[in-house]
């Protein structure tokens, strides 16, 4: 019987200072579920000012499974295809239970320790397209955890989603990010929204404890706004600072207390999904590179990086500057 976990407002975490021992994921690992096992990966921090965060995890790159060719952002689920309903049921960690039902499982191809997806309700298909209810989980998810390293993000389709079944990932990344304190200008700041002033340049939603549901409620009405535009986007949620204008000082730079959920409108990406050494998608946009090859991994340079990543931006955000005028947001 797949474990439950109950959960309220009164077990979101504010106080991060330690590392969680994922005993359910590591127990899948160790009984060899996965593709390939996932040890310490080699790490290096690319020299420049955005802090990249390089790892070498070339079996990623060979084993994982076939992306699925993906048409359009609003394309319908198809039975037949992979899902998340054909997995092997081991896979599943645990359910996730509040007011809407989900479950965690490992992902069997994982980027980083404690990789994991986040599925609500599997069972009745949702395609690649977030609701309200996936983004509140996603951001809860980040608030249940002591670990300040859980990052959980989001790829629609056309922005390098592989698997058309509503879903989000979760992962540990030990190593801080800038997105966790870069600067931000206010949009709607009564709505907690905000505009990333470093590169790559985003949106930017802040919310502790006390403000989820409405935030999730203001991040899906943007990303209703994308997927009717069609146009393709990314989420990186992680703990950060609440936002600020200007250099923040260092107490107020490690504060952890609420979520950063990001936002970028992206090139879209269509038909069979091609495997380059850097994929634009939801990490490399929060600063973690995933590299398939040493080669590349040993001789990337933070300007190398920014190329590839404004090529896959390709928007610029005045063209989004009407969004703050939405009422309601």
């Amino acid at each position: 019987m797949t474990m439950q976990f109950v959960y309220s407002r009164q077990d979101f975490v504010t106080d991060v200072r330690r590392r969680s021992e994922n005993y359910g994921w590591t127990d899948r690992r160790d009984r060899g579920l996965f593709r390939y096992y996932l040890g310490d990966l080699e790490t290096r921090i690319l020299p420049g000012s955005c802090g990249y965060v390089a790892q070498l995890n070339i079996q990623r790159g060979k084993e994982r499974r076939k992306p699925q060719e993906i048409l359009n952002i609003k394309q319908e689920f198809i039975p037949s295809q992979f899902n998340f309903n054909k997995i092997n049921l081991d896979e599943i960690i645990f359910e996730m239970i509040k007011t809407t039902d989900g479950v965690v499982l490992i992902n069997v191809s994982p980027l980083e320790f404690g990789h994991c997806l986040f599925v609500p309700d599997p069972s009745r298909c949702f395609p690649q397209i977030l609701t309200r209810a996936a983004i509140q989980v996603g951001i809860e998810s980040v608030l249940l955890s002591s670990d300040p390293s859980l990052r959980a993000g989001f790829n629609s389709l056309g922005a390098f989603a592989s698997v058309n079944h509503l879903h989000l990932h979760g992962y540990y990344l030990d190593y801080e990010l800038k997105i966790e304190s870069s600067p931000v200008k206010p949009l709607v700041p009564e709505k907690r929204f905000y505009r990333m002033q470093d590169f790559p340049t985003g949106f930017l939603f802040y919310t502790e404890s006390e403000e989820v549901e409405e935030v999730a409620r203001s991040i899906c009405q943007v990303t209703d706004f994308l997927v009717g535009e069609n146009i393709a986007h990314n989420l990186f949620l992680t703990r950060g600072c609440p936002p600020c204008d200007h250099i923040q000082s260092t107490k107020d730079c490690c504060l952890r207390s609420g979520v950063r959920i990001a936002i970028w409108p992206r090139k879209a990406c269509f038909g069979a999904k091609v495997e380059t050494d850097i994929s634009v998608a939801l990490c490399e946009l929060g600063g973690h590179l995933p590299f398939k090859s040493k080669k590349d991994y040993e001789c990337a340079t933070e300007e190398d990086v920014m190329d590839i990543v404004q090529i896959g931006l390709c928007f610029t955000l005045h063209k989004f500057h009407f969004l703050k005028c939405l009422s309601p947001l």
